[in-house]
């Protein structure tokens, strides 16, 4: 146990903002829940559980699987069963390219599509003119085995795109399954798609989540998805694997397109978005594919294959162009292949009033909005600093100088400190059609961040907008916000030093999340009104929990961008909210915020049910149990 707590005692500190806060915690935990709990908690951070920045280690991993996903005989029969009372049982129709496979992942591929529990398949197989004897005697030997087995030899070598063609046309199924030829699939695979057809009979898109095969057959690195994230997915393919599609859908986006070679599915996914709409994607939050890491896949690195990363640029653009969006395209990091969507502005750029709460505080105020004048670069904007009730002559001087900009306006507000009651206020005088919502101790980093903010709040559907905000040590406070962490919610990728990616890059992707931040938060005027402005019941804490929560209730999609960066020192002004005084108002509003939003804090659609809640290790460990087992 002595030696547990050593060895994590670094990690712990990251965590928890310092040596001594971490003693502490550990000795509440033991308190809390004895000597085997604190072992537990221990052996969870020493394991890698409790960190963002990388997957679980293999064996934290498979002792997962083995408790969790593992198809047992009895969840083979409990699958069984349920077949009988779906009301669609549709036909699916797999499609794999083969050009000279490796024979044992061939076979492999193979075998698992033959052990799935659902019957209604068939396995459309196109070889690309392989030069290889073994491969066509693989295919010869499958096909005689099962009827459902179809082959297609193409005279020709074509490359990925022709050959899914050539398998697309033999497919006579409802939906078709992309699967590579050196990939499986697990056996309950086929019966989880139907399932969710069947819960979601509007879906005409679905995927699923996927871990990784070692070289040895060991699964490794789960990608565990959010539910459609339509900006995430200009980010990064989230849509495969596995990917299923209404068959008429994709062949009304015309199939696969020649050069976009190993952007293929991303290309295609793209294209039948536009024609079925945002609403007919599902998430089905299972692994359901296993990826074999082989040496120059991009199982194995992102930048094994520099083709595929153009292939995927190409793609993005000309789905943006295809939208009407006036956007570009940039790959702002050459150890990734993370995309990133550049809005533009508005022609004229619109008036963007910028609140900013204080009472005094002189030199973090003035610390912030000195930033602002020095470092932004957006044309179109007033500063309404929110006085507080400020009382020190030196502040109440600094207003007065203040005064003679004509950007900047000063209202006087003494009633006791409401956040949410003060920035509605300055709202009501606000002449900007957007308004960002920030704090006094924030100071500006990236001079574009404004225009990044606006931009995106200013495409169709979108509501709040958030910002990447670095601690002054260029640690990650808020990378945005996740329901139910910790209780009501948590910030991701907390704590995380600059220059690292997060979750499978979701620390350096634009993405829709559920919440952001108000210490720094862009809306449109219109929204903010029609939602009600910020919740005054809730002084200080989960207002913009609270607020974010009523704008995608609204029907809009809220943002976090990591291209708008700020340095946030934290409540510098106004204290922690677990200052003894304050513990009681603090209680208050976490009750007030599950009862209102009971039922929202087990499923965040931006995170994922296999994901932990606990505040006791970083958002994206395996949770101990995942919130829905796996046939569900």
């Amino acid at each position: 146990m002595i030696r547990l707590a050593f060895q994590t005692l670094a990690r712990q500190a990251r965590i928890r903002g310092g040596y001594i806060s971490a003693f502490r915690y550990n000795v509440e935990t033991m308190r809390r829940d004895g000597l085997r709990g604190l072992r537990a908690r221990l052996s969870r951070l020493n394991n890698g559980a409790g960190f963002a920045d990388s997957p679980p280690p293999i064996e934290v991993y498979r002792s997962w699987v083995e408790r969790y996903d593992t198809f047992t005989e009895q969840r083979r029969a409990q699958s069984v069963a349920e077949i009988e009372d779906f009301d669609r049982r549709p036909l699916i129709s797999i499609i794999v390219p083969t050009y000279n496979s490796d024979e044992r992942f061939l076979r492999e591929m193979i075998e698992s599509v033959l052990a799935q529990v659902y019957p209604h398949w068939e396995l459309c197989i196109a070889d690309d003119a392989s030069s290889s004897e073994s491969v066509r005697a693989v295919l010869e030997a499958a096909r005689a085995r099962d009827d459902r087995i179809k082959v297609v030899y193409r005279p020709v070598n074509g490359h990925i795109s022709e050959a899914s063609n050539s398998a697309l046309e033999i497919a006579t199924g409802e939906y078709i399954a992309l699967l590579d030829h050196d990939d499986v699939i697990p056996p309950h695979a086929l019966f989880m798609v139907v399932k969710y057809l069947n819960k979601h009979p509007e879906a005409r898109m679905l995927y699923s989540d996927e871990d990784k095969l070692s070289a040895d057959g060991e699964r490794t690195s789960p990608y565990f998805k959010s539910d459609w994230n339509p900006q995430l997915f200009l980010a990064q393919n989230m849509f495969s694997h596995l990917g299923v599609y209404e068959t008429a859908l994709v062949r009304a986006a015309g199939g696969f397109r020649k050069g976009f070679e190993g952007s293929q599915d991303y290309d295609l996914a793209l294209r039948c978005v536009e024609i079925a709409g945002h609403n007919a994607v599902v998430h089905i939050p299972h692994v359901l594919y296993h990826w074999r890491i082989l040496p120059g896949s991009t199982a194995s690195s992102g930048s094994e294959k520099p083709y595929a990363l153009l292939a995927a640029i190409r793609a993005l653009e000309e789905h943006l162009d295809r939208t009407h969006t006036r956007a570009i395209v940039e790959h702002p990091c050459d150890q990734h292949s993370t995309l990133r969507v550049k809005y533009a502005l508005p022609r004229p750029a619109p008036k963007t009033s910028i609140i900013i709460p204080t009472r005094d505080g002189l030199s973090i105020l003035k610390q912030c909005i000195d930033s602002i004048f020095a470092k932004t670069i957006y044309p179109n904007y007033e500063i309404i600093v929110v006085d507080n009730g400020s009382v020190n002559p030196e502040t109440l001087a600094y207003f007065d100088s203040l005064r003679t900009d004509s950007r900047v306006r000063i209202l006087r507000d003494d009633s006791p400190f409401n956040f949410s009651a003060l920035n509605n206020r300055a709202v009501e005088i606000a002449t900007g059609d957007y308004v960002c919502l920030l704090n006094n101790d924030i100071e500006i980093i990236s001079p574009d961040w404004l225009d990044e903010l606006v931009g995106i709040a200013s495409q169709p559907g979108n509501g709040a907008v958030g910002a990447a905000l670095w601690y002054p040590n260029n640690t990650l406070q808020h990378g945005g916000v996740v329901i139910g962490l910790g209780g009501v919610a948590g910030h991701m990728h907390t704590l995380l030093p600059r220059g690292q990616y997060g979750y499978f890059c979701r620390a350096v992707a634009m993405q829709n999340l559920s919440a952001v931040t108000a210490a720094c938060l862009v809306v449109s005027k219109a929204i903010y009104r029609e939602v009600g402005g910020l919740n005054e019941e809730l002084a200080v804490a989960f207002n913009d929990v609270d607020f974010c929560l009523r704008v995608r209730e609204a029907g809009y999609r809220n943002v976090w961008t990591p291209y708008a960066e700020l340095y946030h020192h934290e409540s510098a002004t106004r204290g922690s909210d677990m200052d003894p005084d304050k513990y009681q108002r603090f209680v208050g509003e976490v009750r007030w915020m599950q009862s209102r939003w009971a039922g929202h804090f087990e499923f965040d659609p931006a995170y994922n049910p296999n994901l932990t809640l606990s505040g006791q290790v970083m958002p994206f460990a395996l949770a101990e149990p995942p919130r829905l087992d796996m046939l569900e």
